[in-house]
């Protein structure tokens, strides 16, 4: 799964006049031209509903069960989809993270740099891009979630129409967020299998472990986390409103980003 700087993408950056529109041109035509683009999307959807499957059925059992003590009841459709996320988001990550440390596998990153040599601008379009795809990706993603799980659930499903408009587009909005975060840390660490240990590690590890200790420092430390914010973005329960949750993310986004376009401009490709 690497990438590789199409001529093309090249010729239409230059079509396009230059400056941030050439550049958009250029990293759309490239994300588009990559077998790893439809891969990873077409592997997100198929995690999502295998994962939505089960979790209903997961669901259907523990209701059913005489054995089970705490049972879950009836519960919202939408919401087996969002919890499905602690999974299917690192699929959907790698597409972000390749669209960067995939150039510097090949060595294809120096024709992009000498096509678009402000650092800034060419980050920053490929964070444009990685959010224009990856949004409505993260939308469909939810509704096919919600779509295979209703029937499963049956009687033990809540289908309220609002409540799937609202998580899925807060599905689109957290996975495009995280993946422009992403993409700024493969800039700063420049190889896909460090990228990923560090997602993994930043945004499923340390969140469980900080959560799970009796340090009330640590719990607060957990909750300004992006994956804690996101997932309060996602269940609306947190100890904080969405705006503030979605602040958090934006925060530690716009970090990242700045971190990537540092490390561009004083380290030579």
């Amino acid at each position: 799964m690497t990438t590789k700087t199409s001529p093309v993408s090249m010729e239409i950056g230059r079509a396009s006049g230059g400056g941030m529109q050439g550049a958009l041109a250029a990293e759309w035509t490239k994300l588009w031209t990559i077998r790893s683009t439809y891969w990873g999307l077409a592997g997100a959807l198929m995690l999502i509903i295998g994962l939505c499957l089960i979790m209903a059925q997961v669901t259907v059992s523990n209701n059913t069960d005489e054995r089970v003590q705490e049972r879950p009841g009836v519960v919202s459709v939408s919401d087996i989809a969002t919890g499905s996320l602690d999974m299917v988001q690192f699929v959907v990550l790698a597409l972000a993270i390749l669209m960067i440390t995939g150039e510097y596998a090949t060595g294809s990153i120096h024709a992009t740099l000498q096509w678009i040599p402000p650092r800034g601008r060419m980050l920053s379009a490929k964070a444009a891009i990685a959010a224009a795809v990856i949004f409505p990706s993260g939308v469909l993603l939810g509704l096919a979630g919600t779509v295979v799980a209703y029937p499963v659930l049956g009687k033990w499903g809540r289908l309220d129409l609002g409540d799937v408009v609202h998580d899925a587009l807060m599905t689109g909005l957290y996975l495009a967020v995280l993946s422009v975060l992403i993409l700024g840390v493969g800039a700063m660490l420049r190889s896909t299998a460090a990228t990923l240990t560090t997602a993994f590690l930043f945004i499923m590890v340390l969140p469980v472990m900080l959560a799970n200790s009796r340090s009330e420092l640590l719990l607060n430390i957990a909750d300004g986390l992006p994956s804690t914010a996101g997932r309060y973005l996602l269940n609306g329960d947190g100890p904080y409103p969405a705006a503030v949750a979605l602040a958090i993310l934006a925060a530690w986004t716009a970090a990242a980003m700045w971190g990537g376009i540092t490390v561009l401009r004083h380290r030579d490709a």
